[in-house]
């Protein structure tokens, strides 16, 4: 999937540093339910933060949890997150270790079970937003104009983009995380939901929506840019005849990707035709 080794890196709030939420899950409740460290209530204190991190109830249920979470083949980590689940049916982190899951199936580039293991946490914690981000972009990406479920499958993708908008202030415990780190994560994901948004829209020919998500993608989260919806965005542009922007989108799309890849040939295309029509007009970069 796209911007994978992104997302790992970004998400190693949630997954790596889990086992201090743990550990330090007592003073993560009474600072959040009383009083601060600082002596202050929580009322007092800095504005309302996300859902409390979770906690393990045993030594053993933490000690399986760190280790399915250390595992590298997706199969294998599939296999020990059921039974965890089984043999921990009430843990608070059965949706931990089906989320580490997800990942690597991402990382593997299968969508289908990635969508599996992300439908998992979901029914654990139905307002995870990357879960729900997981299942929407596998939904928009792979959905087919001929599959007869088509106009469900987006409905579901649209809503689940549109409810992780929210939920990623909502659903994501803050408690013993980096400011910076955690806003990055967040700005991470409005930008995944921005651009499966975008991209529905520009499935449906809906330019103007089209636009307007896609820029909205690509300034949620400019450390790193995804080629795609750039790509994407040049091509919406083209749609509304407004060529030189277009062309200006097509040479960071170029920029961004490599020949011989299926974004960066698609790209190096658009930006030729672009060139054409604007009489070799390049505009100067924003």
């Amino acid at each position: 999937m796209k911007r994978g080794a992104v997302v790992i890196a970004v998400l190693g709030i949630v997954a790596g540093s889990a086992s201090m939420d743990v550990a330090q899950s007592n003073s993560a409740t009474q600072n959040q339910t009383g009083q601060t460290k600082s002596g202050q209530t929580a009322s007092q204190a800095a504005p309302p933060a996300g859902k409390r991190p979770p906690q393990a109830k045993t030594q053993p249920e933490f000690d399986a949890y760190k280790a399915i979470i250390g595992m590298t083949d997706p199969a294998a980590q599939e296999k020990a997150a059921n039974d965890f689940a089984a043999k921990y049916p009430d843990s608070e982190l059965r949706p931990l270790v089906f989320k580490a899951t997800m990942r690597g199936y991402q990382q593997a580039n299968n969508g289908e079970k990635m969508m599996e293991m992300a439908q998992k946490v979901l029914s654990f914690d139905p307002d995870d937003p990357e879960a729900l981000l997981s299942v929407a972009q596998v939904l928009a990406e792979r959905t087919h104009d001929t599959d007869l479920d088509r106009d469900q499958k987006m409905a579901e993708a649209r809503k689940d983009a549109q409810r992780a908008l929210v939920t990623v202030d909502t659903d994501v415990p803050t408690s013993g995380y980096p400011p910076e780190q955690l806003q990055a994560f967040k700005n991470f994901m409005r930008s995944e939901a921005y651009e499966i948004l975008g991209t529905l829209d520009f499935n449906a020919k809906a330019w103007p929506d089209a636009e307007g998500n896609l820029k909205k993608s690509i300034d949620a989260y400019p450390q790193q840019v995804d080629p795609v919806a750039v790509l994407r965005l040049s091509l919406t542009l083209d749609e509304e005849n407004r060529y030189p922007d277009a062309l200006k989108y097509a040479n960071q799309a170029v920029d961004l990707s490599k020949e011989g890849t299926a974004t960066g040939d698609a790209a190096r295309k658009e930006k030729d035709r672009l060139m054409q029509l604007t009489g070799g007009t390049n505009p100067a970069p924003k």
